[in-house]
């Protein structure tokens, strides 16, 4: 698979303390801009080597053109060249689609652990979306002029009752609304029908985090254990949060509990390796 030329958010850290870099994969309709709010800041104080990139036709990343024709697996490549790129394996965080995407390097590649943060269910999208549209029914129009910037009032609500919850603040949503942009329609057809794709290889015996929002509308935050028990994970759900964890008024919650897991988790084997 040909190497695209991708954007990549660099946060090197002044003093990286041992800890393992972070990658942090976006979902899908969005870009790395997500994670530069709150999360990249929180980690880089705290001494861990920050990347979130664009996967391919995402952000500034090349090939917008040819986003259509990209699948999972390309996206997966896209994690693999910037895993291979650095000194260490890192600790993957993927948020929605992207928790599929780390997922799908993991059958090949390598990483120290692993987080899946509102991943997609392993029965796919088909489910989660007739639960969805009948929420909210007036949510794929008001997505596609989301897609083109053409933001009305209708529009804005239902995104922010799509995506966040009940206390996402206006700057907050502000912060979201330029970051949306168009998705892969293969990697959407992919995604509606993951169910029939069993993993091909087995999982690495890797610490595991899954968590969620308690008030996703997207992808409800009971269909969690289903991806946790595949991986042996941890699962946490975050009281009052949405689907975009990362910029929800909840994210500190949800970056405690990572950093603590980290630091129980992998703390112990950057000790021994010292």
């Amino acid at each position: 698979m040909r190497q695209r030329k991708l954007h990549v958010l660099h946060r090197p850290a002044t003093d990286g303390n041992g800890h393992p870099p972070l990658v942090f994969v976006h979902g899908g309709y969005i870009h790395s801009g997500c994670w530069d709010l709150n999360f990249l800041p929180h980690f880089n104080q705290l001494g861990y080597h920050c990347h979130a990139l664009d996967l391919s036709g995402h952000g500034a990343s090349e090939g917008r053109d040819d986003l259509h024709r990209y699948d999972i697996d390309h996206y997966a490549g896209d994690v693999a060249q910037v895993v291979d790129s650095l000194p260490n394996p890192p600790v993957l965080i993927g948020h929605s689609m992207g928790a599929l995407v780390v997922q799908r390097y993991l059958e090949k590649g390598k990483a120290a652990g692993v987080v899946m943060m509102a991943p997609v269910p392993t029965t796919g999208l088909a489910a989660a979306s007739i639960q969805l549209n009948a929420r909210q029914p007036d949510f794929l129009v008001e997505a596609a002029r989301a897609v083109r910037g053409k933001y009305t009032d209708k529009t804005i609500k239902v995104m922010r009752e799509t995506y966040f919850s009940p206390d996402v603040t206006h700057e907050e949503f502000t912060a979201f609304k330029p970051l949306v942009q168009d998705e892969s329609t293969t990697a959407i057809t992919e995604m509606m029908a993951l169910s029939w794709r069993p993993p091909q290889r087995s999982r690495p015996k890797i610490p595991a985090l899954v968590m969620g929002g308690e008030k996703d509308a997207i992808f409800p935050s009971n269909l969690l254990h289903f991806t946790a028990s595949g991986w042996n994970a941890e699962t946490f759900v975050i009281p009052r949060a949405g689907h975009m964890i990362m910029m929800e008024p909840h994210w500190t919650v949800a970056a405690e509990k990572i950093e603590n897991w980290l630091a129980r988790r992998l703390g112990p084997r950057l000790a021994a390796a010292a």
